[in-house]
């Protein structure tokens, strides 16, 4: 029976697709519990909730300590090594997601200063 996270069964079985495609296996995986502190309050101070796992035939190792939940950090922990992986396999696909998240970044920037030019130049215009 495969690992359930708890997340959406749609995410389980995308996650899954993509470790098979990837030739990743439970049994490859090394997975360890620590304490995460940070923000969170006492939950993550005192309970292990971050999640480090070692995939045993590439050697990447990923540290995961995103949410308070121990579930979830496992979920998200196999996400960013299919992610690495992916990077490896194929590094002009990560370059193309880099490039779309500066232009996003630039436009919101974009945007904002857009905002703030016209909210100063109605300030100007404004009668006393």
């Amino acid at each position: 029976m495969p690992l359930t996270f708890p997340v959406s069964v749609e995410k389980n079985h995308s996650l899954q697709r993509r470790m098979e495609v990837l030739g990743i296996s439970e049994v490859d995986l090394t997975e360890r519990f620590v304490k995460s502190g940070g923000k969170g309050g006492q939950n993550v101070n005192k309970v292990s909730t971050a999640v480090h796992l070692i995939h045993k035939p590439s050697g990447k190792q990923i540290k995961c300590s995103v949410y308070r939940t121990q579930g979830l950090n496992r979920y998200k922990a196999r996400d960013l090594l299919c992610l690495e992986l992916e990077r490896e396999l194929d590094p002009s696909k990560s370059n193309s997601n880099l490039q779309k998240l500066r232009k996003k970044k630039q436009d919101k920037h974009r945007k904002s200063l857009k905002k703030r030019l016209e909210k100063e130049k109605s300030e100007w215009n404004e009668p006393m």
